[in-house]
């Protein structure tokens, strides 16, 4: 996990990926890599939690096979 820099939060703003900083409390979002989001599912348990990391798993495949076109 770590910390947007105001450019990266800016432009995660401005690509609507993020809502404004204004509803964020004014703070720079944390962000989780790849191998964050395994690592936290596997202290998560229950059939939601599952669903939802596969779901962000193959949002980073997609993410890797855009970039990769």
């Amino acid at each position: 996990m770590f910390q947007l820099t105001e450019e990266e939060a800016q432009a995660m703003v401005s690509q609507n990926v993020i809502p404004g900083r204004k509803n964020l409390g004014g703070f720079l979002p944390y962000v989780f890599t790849q191998e964050g989001i395994a690592m936290l599912s596997s202290v998560l348990h229950g059939p939601r939690a599952a669903q939802v990391n596969i779901a962000i798993m193959r949002a980073f495949v997609k993410l890797r096979e855009y970039l990769l076109s």
